[in-house]
């Protein structure tokens, strides 16, 4: 048997579900294409190197299957990319990923491990300290720190030292580099070529052991695989304080980073988009995830791209679902266009029912928008709306905290989620929780909405578990209310309805309510 032609890179991706979602983990929470780990896999083939993607997560496989599975690659160096879908992941899913690679480092492999992700671009000193099987990690999204650090002979510190956007140990000392530039706007169909989508696991078809959230899906087991996601651009150019995303455009060597001093957005060419989009439904992949947090803001980039869309969505067999601010979806024009297009969900950041908590953490006061008529307007359009709400911001009451709940049962939209504002790493309301002197989280689990180990903040009038008593309660008053149930069944069937009314069944237990 010819042995393989040797790795220089493999992309790991771990397991950190069960205790992110608890039981719902099992059936309920989706299982997401990592797609992070496909764009710097492409871009390092881009660069000439051999790389492969072990999706531990996909695969369900156990420690020792993840060993062997090492092993036998045998590559020069391990990156375990932790960066994840939704803002709280690169901290949550840092829980699987030390887990494996200190299981890796107790084995004696001589494999350096790396590792990438907002958790530790946001908290570099910290995370070495804490995490010694991590060999060196990179500060920011590592595109070209990572082509550097591959054209090295050999990883020793010496040669490291000498790579920008890295961190690493060097004896007692904790060593931050200069930083790494991020892809420039003008590079970025040609340094971040596309994904690489034949280095995913499945079992018959491409991306079939992916699975989509299941409001994404109307509520149908059937309709969540194959599944994929991708990114037409990168980062946002707001800075709301609970929000980490921009933690990826770091261009400093600061011991905290705050991802809101980073804000910046770089787009794909629409050419670029366009020819993923046709991989994917020439694979047979319907069920499509618009990663980025402002898809819907800028004309000049989502128009043309909603254009093409529309001509390969006559049959209007694409299921696809993005985020928006819901200041950027008035026009009714627009609307029919996205929805022509095959968006057929649009996930809207309202946060609070109140205008004065919004100011307080630079959401925007929403002054020229009426937030219901936005939503009718939507509805009108055919679009299901994903609302998402944050119970806990600063300045947060019980009385507004019933506000928003109250908004949220007047808009009856098909989808709705709430969560405990969290302190996450990179974060402004991070770097404030550290001044103030307020508990955090002691796990990475502790960062997770839906976790046993959950640690909202606090506000001066609420206390951390009234807030995720609030957030529970309301969580199943909403998906017991008799219009929300009405409308799902009028929209997505009987069926529908049901698999809801199993989900609801699955109580998730609370270290902080005594569970």
């Amino acid at each position: 048997m010819n042995k393989e032609k040797k790795i220089d890179c493999l992309f790991l991706i771990t397991k950190s579900s069960g205790s992110t979602y608890q039981k719902l983990s099992i059936t309920y929470s989706a299982i997401e294409p990592p797609t992070w780990a496909l764009l710097l896999a492409q871009s390092m083939r881009a660069a000439g190197n051999e790389v492969k993607i072990l999706d531990s997560n996909a695969e369900d496989l156990s420690k020792e299957e993840i060993l062997e599975r090492v092993l036998n690659f045998s590559p020069r160096l391990i990156c375990i990319v932790v960066y994840g879908q939704n803002v709280n992941a690169g901290t949550t899913n840092m829980s699987g990923a030390t887990y494996i690679s200190n299981f890796l480092k107790d084995k004696n492999i001589k494999i350096p491990i790396s590792f990438i992700g907002s958790h530790v671009q946001a908290l570099p000193i910290e995370t070495l300290s804490k995490e010694k099987s991590i060999d060196f990690l990179f500060t920011n999204e590592g595109v070209y720190a990572l082509r550097n650090v591959l054209k090295l002979e050999d990883f020793s510190l010496k040669k490291l030292e000498d790579i920008k956007g890295i961190a690493f140990r060097k004896a007692d000392k904790i060593i931050i580099n200069e930083p790494e530039k991020i892809v420039p706007n003008e590079k970025m169909d040609e340094d971040l070529p596309g994904y690489a989508w034949d280095l995913l696991p499945y079992k018959k078809n491409p991306l079939d052991l992916y699975r989509s959230p299941m409001w994404h899906a109307e509520y149908d087991f059937e309709k969540r695989s194959p599944y994929a996601s991708l990114q037409t651009s990168l980062g946002c150019q707001f800075g709301c304080n609970f929000c980490m995303i921009n933690i990826i455009n770091r261009n400093d060597s600061k011991e905290v980073g705050v991802a809101s001093d980073y804000s910046k957005m770089r787009f794909w060419s629409t050419n670029f988009i366009i020819k993923e989009f046709d991989k994917l439904i020439s694979m047979g992949v319907k069920t499509i995830r618009i990663v980025d947090e402002m898809f819907l803001l800028n004309p000049k980039y989502y128009i043309p791209l909603c254009e093409q869309l529309s001509e390969r969505n006559k049959d209007d067999s694409l299921r696809i679902w993005s985020y928006s601010r819901i200041d950027t979806v008035k026009r009714t024009e627009v609307l029919k266009l996205v929805r022509k297009a095959g968006i057929k969900w649009l996930a809207l950041g309202i946060e609070s029912g109140d205008k004065s908590v919004r100011l307080e953490v630079d959401k925007g006061k929403f002054e020229d928008v009426d937030v219901k008529k936005v939503i009718e307007r939507v509805h009108e359009s055919d679009i299901n709306v994903m609302a998402n709400y944050i119970y806990g911001l600063p300045g947060d009451t019980l009385e507004t905290i019933e506000k928003t709940f109250k908004l949220s049962l007047e808009l009856c939209t098909a989808g709705w989620n709430t969560y405990g504002a969290m302190a996450l790493p990179g974060s402004l309301l991070y770097r404030d929780a550290l001044k103030k002197g307020i508990k955090l989280p002691e796990t990475y689990e502790g960062y997770s909405f839906h976790s046993y180990e959950t640690l909202p903040l606090p506000t001066e009038t609420l206390t951390a578990k009234e807030i995720i008593t609030l957030r529970d309660d309301d969580f199943n008053k909403y998906h017991n209310h008799k219009p929300f149930l009405a409308l799902i069944q009028k929209k997505f069937g009987k069926k529908a309805v049901e698999n809801i009314s199993e989900m609801i069944k699955i109580k998730l237990k609370r270290k902080i309510k005594g569970d």
